[in-house]
């Protein structure tokens, strides 16, 4: 079986998951202003730098730090509740292209994010796809996140969770999508036979272009009820993925 693997954030939609939902979470008292300004600063840069590993680092260390103590089943349902307002909306056209022609051919869509289960998972269903890899939180007996990670999705991680859920699907990476912006997810493009940079930051397009990687550029966000109305013709899809037999899985050989 083939597989398609899209990252989350800057590929399937236009921002950070996290910092769409910042409002919220400082409506509820999740969130201080202070904390919202300096998110939103974060992504700016994110946009206009991309992030490499020391920087994701940190952030990853700052969201344990606020998210310490937060109740597990209340942030799900924040999510859920304000999912197609917050979120959905972002959703980049092309994107929802591309996972509609990966279903349509029989193939599994996974969405591979560092973001947490509680916002990923949800996120999946939204879209009718297979299934989602994210990160997990440590919960501590009364439900409550302890600022600790039991798996950060992230790096190298995506790449090691990729190849289990392959195993365990039986899923022919060699025959596989994978889609990224960010440096951070060159291990997770190279897990597979036929990696795409979309929208990629200044390193992911040096890389993409030494390796002869497809290139997309995703601008068009609208909302998951829009896939009749999507800006992409669904045959664009079909000539998109059959560069990518050419030149992804060229280059994939050549690293085996």
């Amino acid at each position: 079986m083939r597989a398609a693997f899209f990252d989350l954030d800057k590929t399937v939609i236009a921002k950070s998951s996290l910092v769409a939902l910042g409002p919220e979470l400082h409506a509820r008292g999740l969130l201080h202003r202070r904390t919202l300004v300096r998110a939103g600063i974060g992504q700016l840069w994110f946009q206009r730098f991309g992030a490499d590993e020391r920087r994701l680092e940190r952030v990853r260390e700052s969201v344990l730090k606020i998210t310490r103590g937060w109740d597990r089943e209340e942030v799900r349902q924040l999510v859920k509740e304000t999912l197609n307002e917050a979120i959905e909306p972002l959703i980049y056209a092309e994107a929802l292209e591309l996972i509609d022609f990966h279903l349509a051919q029989g193939e599994a869509v996974y969405l591979v994010s560092s973001a947490p289960a509680e916002i990923v998972e949800p996120f999946a269903e939204l879209l009718g796809i297979t299934g989602a890899i994210s990160s997990e939180a440590t919960i501590d007996e009364n439900g409550k996140f302890t600022g600790e990670m039991e798996f950060f999705a992230q790096g190298e991680n995506k790449a090691v969770a990729i190849r289990e859920l392959a195993e365990r699907s039986d899923i022919d990476l060699v025959e596989s999508y994978a889609y990224s912006d960010s440096e951070t997810d060159v291990p997770m493009l190279e897990s597979v036979g036929r990696p795409y940079a979309v929208n990629p930051d200044r390193v992911l397009a040096r890389i993409a272009h030494e390796r002869e990687w497809p290139i997309l550029t995703f601008s068009h966000p609208v909302t998951a009820f829009s896939r009749t109305k999507s800006h992409t013709p669904f045959f664009v899809s079909a000539v998109i993925v059959g560069v990518a037999a050419v030149l992804g899985g060229a280059s994939f050989q050549q690293r085996r």
